[in-house]
Parts: structure tokens; C-alpha cells; sequence
């Protein structure tokens, strides 16, 4: 099982390790920085930082060596033709870094929804034109009230490095079968709530909070949408509403077992005009029957008067399927080491939390 966790904040990166049983903050880096990505990769750790005026930023780190600043993503200039593009053409931020399936290659997405390829370990990135060019990009819509729609999950099929699916929010979610070459969009079965009653059903108008595929059998899929939990059985083409979820069907993050594809975690939440756990109890919620049922898992949690939020990036689950790890809007961190029946907490407080990862 890893022994190592990065947690980014809106306060820095925290490194964490597992010591004589104990979960201890380690390390620290980029301390007053928001950190909006990060990527762990055996010894190589990539980290987005997001610095408003400033811009978005990327680092990485080989081993115990020093951080070294990268080129960030960048857009090509907007051409006249494209004056009525309601989205900029320009870095907002790093929203997700994922890795490619092959040696060098790593995926970024991004707000304003660009999807950005590095073949040689992040020194350099090209924009996936395909994707940016297609027409339907421009009826895209943003996250948080208004802002840029965002590519919120980069999911890679571990069999084939060129069969890639992403999770846009808000605009559904896209397959490409050659590396990035051709974009569609094949998400059927998902509705949106929120939008009037003859779209809600239009694959484009779904809102994809976050994806999550099971490694060793790839087809099988899970989103948690802005108004529900759906799976997929064939890699994201068709989705079926999971309505066992509990105590609510509203979250943003969701985990899948790497190796049972009847598994998965989410975190509820009171849905959006509220955004906070249900009556004030932090719990995790975890099928292991496909989505027939659900546990209510609240062991080591707090349960009285928490009001603790986990965003799209904020739940992690290791190789082994045994070890998770999720944080929250108000700095809290939990971890299992027995697939989500019992949750600890280290012994630090920590900002807001925007993602958590294992290293490989």
C-alpha cells in the first residue's frame, strides 16, 4: 500500500507519511500558495499552483531533489475568427494532472476546458486542438456561477494509452480513440435538473463533477454529476442513475476500487444551495454491489456539528483499494487503512484542501 500522501491546499502542499503506524506531516512546500493539481509518480511529484493575477504555475520535484519550475500550459493567441468565443484563450488554471499511460506523456486539464499533452515530462505542452476546435466547445458553460467551464477528470484506459475520456464541466463527457486526434461526446443517460425540461436530457448539458474508472476493468465507470451518481458499463457511453446513494445523491468527489468494479466511495453532501455534509455529519458512502446499495460509513468521523465539504479532487483511493484519503473545505483530513470502515486524523490542521493523492 503507499506509505506517502500529497495534500494540496489553498495554503500550500503538505506531504504526509506513514510511520510506525502514524500518519505525520513531513514535508511542506509553496507555503501560502493555493495549490490547484498535483501528480505523484513514483519519486517525480508534479504541483499546479493558482496565483490569480499572477497566473497559473507548474513545478516538479525528482526524488529529494529541488523544485523545479516548468513551462505552464499556454493557449495560442485568439484569432479574429473567433471574436464571438464566449471562453478566453488563456490559462485560468490547472484543474487536474494525470498521467498518459506511456514514459514522459501527462494530461492537464484546464479552465477555460483546455486540454493540454506533454510526451516529454511536462518541459513542454501542447494544446489538443481537436477538442478546443470543436464547434460545440463554445456552448460549454461555466463552473461556480458564470466562471469557465472546466476539464475537471483525465481518465486514460490502462489498456490502450490513446482511449481517453474526459469530464467537463459543464458540458458532459468526451471520448477520444487516437490519442486526441478526434473528439465526441458519448455520454447517454445522464439528466440535469437544473436545466429546462426539453435539455436536460442533451448529452452536453450534463454537469460532470467528477469521474472515476476501475483500473483492472475499464469499462466500468462512475460520475458524480451535480444532481445524482450514475455508472457506466461501457466506458462512459451509456449511464444508469444510481438512486440507492445516501443519505443525499449531491457531492463532488468519487473514488473506484482499482481492482472490484462493484466498488466505489462518495461524499454527500446537502446539495447546492447549501453545500455542507447532511445534519452536520461527516460520513462516506460505499457500494460494493454496483450501486444496488449503499453503507453509510462514519466511523472516526466527526458527527456532531461538521460542516466539512470535499471538492471534486479532494477523495483518493491507493493501488490497494484498502487505503483512502479525503480532505475538506475546512482543512480537515481523514484516512483509512481498511477501505473506509474506520477513519483516522492526523495531528495537523490544515487550510482548505483542493486535492489529495497517493503516490504510486
Amino acid at each position: 500500500m503507499a506509505e506517502r500522501l500529497h495534500v494540496g491546499t489553498r495554503k500550500g502542499l503538505f506531504d504526509l507519511a506513514r510511520r510506525n503506524g502514524v500518519w505525520d506531516v513531513v514535508e511542506t512546500h509553496f507555503l501560502g500558495d493555493p495549490v490547484s493539481a498535483v501528480l505523484a509518480e513514483g519519486d517525480t511529484v508534479y504541483a499546479a499552483l493558482d496565483l490569480g493575477h499572477f497566473g497559473a504555475k507548474l513545478w516538479r520535484r525528482d526524488g529529494a531533489g529541488e523544485w523545479r519550475e516548468l513551462a505552464a500550459p499556454a493557449f495560442p493567441p485568439k484569432p479574429q475568427d473567433a471574436a464571438d468565443d464566449p471562453h478566453p484563450w488563456s490559462l485560468g488554471k490547472i484543474w487536474v494532472l494525470e498521467p498518459g499511460g506511456v514514459p514522459g506523456r501527462l494530461w492537464a486539464g484546464t479552465m477555460p476546458g483546455g486540454l493540454f499533452r506533454s510526451d516529454d515530462a511536462g518541459a513542454s505542452w501542447s494544446l489538443t486542438e481537436a477538442l478546443w476546435h470543436m464547434p460545440e466547445r463554445r456552448q460549454w458553460q461555466g463552473v461556480a456561477g458564470g466562471e469557465q467551464p472546466g476539464i475537471s477528470t483525465v481518465l486514460i484506459d490502462p489498456r490502450n494509452p490513446d482511449d481517453i475520456r474526459v469530464g467537463v464541466s459543464t458540458a458532459g463527457v468526451w471520448a477520444s480513440t487516437d490519442g486526441g486526434a478526434s473528439w465526441r461526446i458519448i455520454n447517454e443517460g445522464m439528466y440535469n435538473e437544473y436545466m429546462p425540461p426539453e435539455q436536460k436530457g442533451l448529452p452536453i448539458a450534463q454537469d460532470i463533477h467528477r469521474l472515476a474508472r476501475c483500473a483492472a476493468y475499464p469499462e466500468i465507470m462512475w460520475c458524480q454529476h451535480h444532481n445524482g451518481v450514475f455508472r457506466s458499463e461501457d466506458g462512459g457511453h451509456n449511464w444508469h442513475e444510481i438512486t440507492a446513494i445516501r443519505p443525499s445523491k449531491f457531492g463532488f468527489a468519487v473514488a473506484a476500487h482499482p481492482r472490484d468494479q462493484d466498488t466505489a466511495w462518495f461524499v454527500p453532501a446537502v446539495k447546492d444551495e447549501r453545500r455542507i455534509p447532511m445534519d452536520g455529519k461527516v460520513v462516506v458512502a460505499r457500494t460494493r454491489d454496483g450501486g444496488n446499495s449503499f453503507e453509510v460509513l462514519r466511523n472516526g468521523l466527526p458527527q456532531r456539528h461538521a460542516y466539512d465539504l470535499v471538492w471534486r479532487h479532494g477523495l483518493a483511493v491507493d493501488a490497494s483499494g484498502e487505503r483512502l484519503a479525503f480532505g475538506s473545505t475546512s482543512g480537515g483530513l481523514w484516512i483509512s487503512e481498511d477501505g473506509g470502515d474506520s477513519w483516522t486524523m492526523p495531528e495537523a490542521r490544515l487550510p482548505p484542501v483542493s486535492v489529495v493523492r497517493f503516490a504510486d
